[in-house]
């Protein structure tokens, strides 16, 4: 299935005179699979979520959506496949109540209001937060806001989601029901994050970016119990693949 496939080819990118932000970054995603970005501050993985859904445009190189390429002229159909959900859900609700933020999406892309008011009982009962319908967004809790970001994107039937942060200061008990929730899609996904843990849960494979560059792409577990590697990243290894220092043994067990 070709819509669901997502792909990077030769991406560069600088923001005005600056450095690189990407440098000739390539990496492709089939239907259905759960990968991760990662690398330190800076790397470039925000950058390239917004080249993706088309927020920014390339210096060189392609993002292809399906078979197109992600441009001025494409963007009505990428955004229609594409479901992007900010690290901050603040930059994605904005309506007076939970119902229309969810709404709005489907009516302004031309759905019935008896149609669209349908999908937004859909799609906050799949993320558990239909109770919440009537709500102003400003009440919310950090994690009820991240469902009905997920949610408002949802609405708009995506093949692809691509999520930033999307555990970013979540108690633990809402950082797994968003783990939990997000496993349980079907779309492909691609998921930038630093909380490792989570990407171990979530993404079998990983891309792991820095300076701009793709410097591994592979699986997950692999890439993250790799110390020289993660020391080139700029990361730390997760603390379920760390050996215990009495038995020598990682808490995850390595496939």
């Amino acid at each position: 299935m070709s819509h669901h496939r997502i792909a990077a080819q030769n991406l560069c990118f600088s923001y005005q005179l600056g450095e690189p932000v990407l440098n000739d970054v390539s990496f492709e995603i089939h239907h259905g699979e759960s990968v991760a970005i990662v690398g330190p501050n800076g790397a470039g993985k925000t950058t390239l979520l917004k080249m993706l859904n088309g927020i920014l445009f390339p210096a060189s190189g392609k993002a292809m959506v399906g078979d197109l390429q992600v441009s001025e002229a494409t963007l009505a159909h990428v955004r229609k496949t594409v479901g992007t959900v900010f690290q901050d859900p603040d930059d994605q609700l904005f309506m007076p109540s939970v119902q229309e933020d969810v709404a709005f999406g489907p009516l302004n892309f031309g759905m019935p209001e008896a149609d669209a008011a349908k999908r937004v009982k859909e799609c906050l009962e799949q993320v558990g937060a239909w109770h919440l319908r009537e709500r102003p967004p400003h009440q919310l809790s950090g994690g009820e806001k991240r469902r009905v970001a997920i949610a408002a994107v949802l609405a708009m039937s995506p093949d692809i989601l691509l999520l930033d942060e999307p555990t970013t200061g979540l108690d633990p008990k809402g950082r797994r029901q968003i783990i939990d929730l997000l496993r349980g899609f079907s779309h492909s996904k691609l998921v930038v994050s630093h909380d490792l843990e989570m990407v171990l849960d979530l993404c079998p494979r990983t891309i792991m970016l820095g300076q701009g560059q793709v410097i591994a792409d592979g699986k997950t577990q692999d890439l993250l119990a790799n110390g020289l590697l993660l020391e080139q990243a700029s990361l730390e290894m997760p603390p379920s693949l760390r050996p215990c220092s009495i038995c020598g043994q990682a808490l995850r067990a390595r496939s």
